[in-house]
């Protein structure tokens, strides 16, 4: 009778592997002899109070806290007890460091630099706006039309309405039979009067 033993490679991957499940078995049942928990459940639990039992607070030297002290209900006497605590410091300014600390000598004199006598207000002046340039020297309007003037200025020629802006600077307010009021629009003053000339 033949074992198998023709293919030598096979035989040794098999006694390698039979070894390891030997150790496997052997890993996975003297925890059970030895008195040792098997389930990963029971030995949180176990942990659990340990746990509970070996947190220390943070002021306290080596102190641990017991599990009764885990009671999440509030205790008003405690805390009446730390709003009646009084902070009995040394003084110090916590917030400047003592080598930053600078003597400043007295002051000399009162420190002011302006003269005993009040200054008198002076109201500035507006500056005015300049002159317009343009002349008024006609209407262009047709009946039944709004009402548009001719304008010069120098050899331009503008024609224009109430409301319009001619040569991108002057704009017109109202048109009357004997002259124009306009409003420079980059010096912001008041609307000035151009009379109607006539040649």
């Amino acid at each position: 009778m033949r074992l198998g033993l023709e293919n030598k490679k096979q035989t040794k991957w098999a006694a390698v592997l039979g070894v390891l499940a030997v150790l496997l078995m052997a890993y996975e049942v003297i925890p059970m002899f030895m008195g040792g928990a098997s389930s990963p459940a029971s030995s949180a639990q176990a942990a659990a109070p340990t746990a509970a039992r070996a947190i220390a607070r943070p002021g306290a030297k080596g102190k641990k806290v017991r599990a009764e002290n885990l009671d999440p209900t509030l205790r008003l006497d405690l805390l009446a007890a730390a709003e009646q605590t009084q902070y009995e410091g040394k003084g110090r300014n916590i917030f400047v460091s003592q080598g930053d600390v600078v003597k400043i000598d007295a002051p000399m004199g009162t420190g002011r630099t302006d003269p005993d006598t009040p200054k008198q207000y002076v109201t500035p002046t507006v500056q005015q706006p300049p002159t317009i340039p343009l002349k008024f020297f006609g209407f262009a309007s047709r009946p039944g039309e709004p009402k548009k003037i001719f304008l010069s200025e120098g050899t331009d020629v503008f024609v224009a309405g109430e409301g319009e802006i001619v040569n991108r600077r002057y704009k017109v307010i109202r048109i009357s039979p004997t002259s124009v009021e306009m409003q420079d629009m980059v010096f912001s003053g008041p609307p000035q009067n151009i009379p109607l000339t006539q040649g």
